[in-house]
């Protein structure tokens, strides 16, 4: 360990010190392959998920990121990532996926804090996490893990940084390639590291944290979770700003005394039918992990099949798979999760998909689907409600195309303005 690494605050060392006498003096457990599901836990402790993220398989993507090489190739690293919960309390742990890892996963240990500005965490509030009272953990290929409970005070709506330091190679990461805020990595060990200065390199992208849960919090009527491909991800919004649709519906509900968990399910460039190497699971496969499974989940708003309908207009390597896909298979694909969500008593608000035009897949044939998909979405019953995103935001003098004020720039994905529109557009009692 770095001398910089130890010279930490009284307060923080004699945390750590208390900490540690109850753990092992090895320090590593073995996550299960299945860990134990989020919500009441052995001890009766009630956690609410209050930030997640879909994971996926290592790629390339559209920008530099470290999935496919991983972590720790050649020296030991620490990563450190910020993420805004929507919902306060007492305590704190983390959910941690290596789903889409070869081989075990060692985290060599981990800490959460308040966040300052960037890097830098509030030091008061730097906790070390354990895993089963040690401080490391392997991880399954496959499997994921929970932390234990780390005593940390975070308000709604507050960013929390999320610090895991690694020994030895991970391989390539379980991740979420399109985060639209910053992470972290410096060389050495720094979970313990208050100003940040050390974190030279950053991506925007979320690699192996798939949950921030917490318990201690005011009850609420329910978690909504919005479920969909890059426009719910928040492509065209500004990083490390929080302004992805999702975001703002959370700060919506509380504004209107109804705070209560908005989680992002989104995955840029998902599809509702069809596996990516890309873009995630289809739609189907991931909707159990990724809103079935998390608790107290009461409603979801579905926004799914622009790229379904899209990518079959072009080939291009990053639209594999592109197959012609119907207006009927798509519908197919929506009754399907419907039926996953009502089997749980859980609601499904349909969202209909916004105006394309201009962009590289809009086609006559694309629009028709488009039309077909959007007028089933609004008049067949299969929702329990609809949010009509297309009208909202289409253009007053042409409806097949995006309001320009809304639009980020590639006549498809909204811009901040156009996803607060979208926030607005759902109406808060359907939830």
């Amino acid at each position: 360990m770095r001398l910089s690494t130890l010279r930490l605050s009284a307060s923080l060392l004699a945390l750590t010190t208390v900490m540690a006498a109850s753990m092992a003096a090895s320090g590593t457990a073995t996550a299960r392959p299945g860990a134990p599901a989020a919500g009441r836990d052995r001890s009766g402790t009630v956690w609410s998920t209050e930030w997640a993220a879909p994971v996926q398989r290592p790629s390339s993507g559209f920008e530099k990121n470290w999935a496919e090489s991983g972590f720790a190739e050649r020296t030991a690293q620490t990563l450190r990532q910020v993420v805004r919960v929507t919902g306060g309390g007492t305590a704190a742990r983390i959910r941690l996926s290596n789903r889409y890892g070869t081989a075990p996963l060692r985290i060599a240990g981990a800490t959460i804090a308040r966040t300052a500005h960037g890097a830098s965490v509030h030091g008061a509030s730097l906790r070390p996490l354990t895993f089963e009272h040690r401080r490391s953990v392997e991880i399954p290929a496959g499997g994921e893990t929970v932390s234990d409970a780390a005593p940390l005070r975070v308000a709604a709506r507050q960013p929390v940084t999320v610090t895991l330091y690694f020994d030895r190679p991970t391989g390539p990461a379980t991740f979420h390639a399109q985060a639209y805020a910053r992470s972290f990595r410096a060389d050495g060990d720094h979970r313990a590291d208050r100003a940040g200065t050390p974190f030279t390199e950053t991506t925007h992208s979320w690699y192996y944290l798939s949950d921030v849960e917490v318990t201690g919090g005011p009850r609420h009527p329910g978690t909504v979770v919005a479920f969909g491909d890059s426009i719910t991800d928040g492509f065209g919004s500004t990083y490390d700003a929080d302004h992805r649709w999702p975001d703002l519906l959370a700060e919506r509900l509380a504004a209107a005394g109804t705070p209560r968990p908005v989680l992002n399910s989104g995955i840029g460039g998902n599809l509702l039918l069809h596996d990516s190497a890309w873009y995630g699971d289809r739609a189907g496969a991931r909707f159990r992990r990724d809103v079935l499974d998390k608790p107290g989940v009461r409603s979801v708003i579905l926004l799914e099949g622009l790229n379904d309908i899209g990518f079959s207009e072009v080939d291009l390597p990053t639209y594999k798979p592109n197959p012609q896909v119907s207006a009927e298979e798509v519908i197919a694909g929506y009754r399907e999760l419907i039926a996953l969500a009502h089997a749980r008593g859980i609601k499904v608000i349909g969202g209909t998909i916004l105006p394309f035009k201009g962009a590289e897949y809009h086609t006559p044939r694309s629009e028709a689907k488009r039309a077909a998909i959007n007028e089933w979405i609004r008049t067949s019953g299969a929702f329990d409600a609809v949010v009509d995103f297309a009208e909202v935001m289409a253009a007053p003098s042409d409806p097949l195309r995006l309001n320009p004020a809304y639009d980020s720039g590639d006549f498809k994905h909204p811009n901040d303005a156009g996803y607060r529109r979208m926030a607005e557009a759902v109406d808060l009692a359907t939830l």
